[in-house]
């Protein structure tokens, strides 16, 4: 296909799934935007603290900025399939199969962090900076701060959680392998404090444990991951397990 042929192609679907994010943004915002308000704020309102809105816009704009992340989150699979649609002719048979794989397990991966976080993590963290305040104040949240705090909260987790996936495909590719990851425990260790306390938005140790034990879990699994790859690259079961 020549090249004005590939871009028409990129072009559409780079449309598709431009007016699929828009659909899925627009029903969102007319039929769930309350419900998603209420249900991302649910962690303060059980603590019967205020989230308060000190701008005129700033209600509308969050409602805008949800239905937006939550389409994205819907129109996802639309936009893989044009992705897809886009590259499958450029691969082979054994590409084709991997990706197969690769990309229900990485969305599966990523989904599961967020909820890990909302669920497991968030509701924690919140009441521990949110009741750990002066004697005398009352802790007031603006809707627009409390949307930039989740986000930055939940998104690093689902980016954890596709840890292993990334080691799979490493070790496919013959880059890493367990003894590198098990010798790299303590460096490991000091990276995962590290991210937890840059990528947490709150500066306590709490929240920042609270991200880096399961990650450091991950890394855990990891290598095991990579040493089943290992030991299935090379078709020998002596293979040494990872100690």
């Amino acid at each position: 296909m020549p090249l004005r042929g590939h871009l028409g192609e990129l072009r559409k679907a780079l449309v598709v799934s431009g007016l699929s994010l828009l659909a899925s943004s627009f029903a969102i915002f007319l039929t769930r935007g309350d419900w998603l308000f209420q249900f991302l704020t649910g962690p303060v309102r059980s603590l019967d603290i205020p989230v308060i809105s000190i701008r005129v816009t700033e209600v509308f704009m969050t409602k805008v900025k949800l239905s937006l992340l939550a389409g994205f989150v819907v129109s996802f699979p639309v936009m893989i399939a044009q992705i897809w649609g886009f590259l499958a002719p450029a691969l082979t048979k054994k590409e084709k199969r991997m990706a197969a794989v690769i990309i229900p397990l990485a969305i599966l991966l990523f989904a599961g962090g967020l909820f890990f976080a909302y669920f497991a993590v968030f509701p924690l963290a919140v009441r521990f900076l949110l009741l750990m305040t002066t004697e005398g104040l009352m802790p007031m949240i603006t809707v627009g701060e409390y949307l930039s705090f989740t986000v930055s909260f939940f998104i690093p987790f689902g980016i954890a959680f596709e840890m292993p996936l990334a080691v799979y495909i490493l070790g496919k590719l013959g880059i890493i392998g367990p003894a590198a990851l098990a010798g790299k425990r303590k460096y490991a260790v000091l990276l995962v404090l590290a991210a937890a306390a840059v990528l947490t938005p709150g500066p306590d140790v709490v929240s920042q444990l609270m991200m880096a034990v399961p990650v450091y879990l991950l890394y855990e699994i990891s290598i095991w991951v990579s040493f089943l790859v290992r030991r299935g690259n090379k078709g020998d079961r002596a293979v040494e397990a990872p100690v």
